[in-house]
């Protein structure tokens, strides 16, 4: 029993999916005490009216000058990934990648499958691979426990990939940087795979297959499903049902964008000329202070030249859309440059918000024991990531 919460009662609800629990928990008295206390903090720093004021301001120039934005991206991003689909291009990458899965990550050829698809859309992609028998026909057991983390390495890469690069400018070209941190984000998820199969073997051993051969699909290495209809008629459905999901999937990460997003800006920014005015992107200048006092640890391992850099990595644990919707924001503000966007361009597309997604895709392929190491496992990964962003862009940038 967590806080107060207890099972349902019999007889409250028929269905099995809703919990029912008593109207006032412990958690109750909890969450209360939370929200009074932070809302107290910026109040008292701000001023009650000021505060709403902000939040209201900085909520409203998200949406027009960056969800928007970002949601553009994504909805041209999912329609080149459905066209390249449809006519088998991503089968070609797949061909090129898959010699380089089992040195790079200890896994079958197939991955590139799981790795090309979470790249151009986003980590969930690959929990319909993980109970597609053509893929896990290729998989012992201790691999397949991997595929979470593996996913989640690659997850909305073409979308940070490409949000990055379009933040380029006469004055700060990012090609270099962004593409330096595409290649720390696969050395991070390289540590985080590995590290996740050591205790995938502790649990199942080397030898323990997936499926056996009576069990085995049609083999998704060497086959593709196609939509009907002529050549045309294919291409501009594959356009639009791409363009389409990516709209879903703007609108699925707009929430949290704004929510997570406002509460960060306004602990990340202080006051204007030190007065509170009410304008957007005020705040209590939180992470400043503690990026000034952990300063000794976050210069060596990632570079950053302003302390107010930390909020990106600490977004990023829960929401990646969040975390590359504060970027403009900080370039305006001078905060980041080059070496920053590739330091943000590692971290965002390791961690992908794992922390948001990470219980929910382990307990999908059943293996609830190991999400505790699959978090931890991850995160070492997605630090690290950033660690190599860093050195890369030292070395070549």
């Amino acid at each position: 029993m967590g806080f107060g919460v207890t099972r349902g009662q019999p007889g409250l609800d028929s269905d099995p999916t809703k919990r029912i629990v008593k109207a006032v928990t412990t958690e109750t008295v909890v969450a209360l005490v939370l929200v009074l206390v932070l809302f107290a903090l910026f109040a008292w720093k701000m001023g009650l009216a000021f505060m709403f004021k902000t939040m209201m301001a900085t909520a409203h120039d998200l949406i027009l000058n960056t969800v928007l934005f970002l949601m553009a991206v994504i909805i041209l991003a999912g329609a080149f990934t459905s066209f390249i689909s449809e006519f088998g291009i991503v089968g070609i990458a797949n061909r090129v990648l898959s010699p380089l899965m089992r040195p790079l990550f200890g896994l079958p050829g197939a991955t590139s499958i799981g790795v090309v698809a979470t790249y151009l859309s986003d980590n969930p992609a690959i929990m319909p691979l993980a109970s597609d028998k053509g893929f896990l026909k290729y998989y012992k057991k201790w691999q397949a426990t991997t595929l979470v983390n593996l996913g989640t390495v690659f997850g909305m890469g073409l979308i940070v990939t490409t949000f990055m690069l379009a933040q380029s400018s006469a004055d700060l070209p990012l090609g270099r940087a962004v593409l330096l941190g595409n290649v720390g984000a696969i050395l991070g998820g390289i540590l985080s795979v590995r590290l996740m199969g050591h205790f995938g073997k502790k649990k199942y051993g080397r030898d323990e297959v997936v499926l056996t051969e009576e069990e085995e699909g049609y083999d998704i290495l060497h086959f593709r499903e196609v939509r009907q209809g002529n050549v045309a008629q294919r291409a501009l459905q594959s356009l639009l049902d791409g363009g389409a999901h990516g709209v879903q999937t703007g609108l699925d990460i707009m929430p949290g964008i704004v929510i997570i997003c406002t509460l960060v800006m306004m602990l990340a920014y202080g006051a204007n000329d030190g007065v509170y005015t009410g304008a957007a992107y005020e705040g209590v200048a939180f992470f400043p202070w503690l990026g000034d006092k952990l300063s000794f640890l976050i210069e060596p391992l990632f570079g950053f030249s302003n302390p107010e850099a930390i909020a990106y990595p600490v977004t990023s644990l829960g929401s990646v859309g969040a975390a590359v919707a504060m970027v403009p924001k900080f370039l305006e503000s001078g905060i980041i440059g080059a070496k920053e966007i590739c330091v943000f361009t590692a971290i965002g597309m390791c961690m992908a918000g794992f922390l948001s997604t990470h219980v929910g895709m382990m307990d999908g392929i059943k293996e609830r024991d190991l999400t505790s190491v699959a978090i931890l496992t991850h995160l070492a990964g997605s630090l690290s990531a950033g660690v190599f962003g860093h050195v890369l862009f030292l070395l070549f940038g």
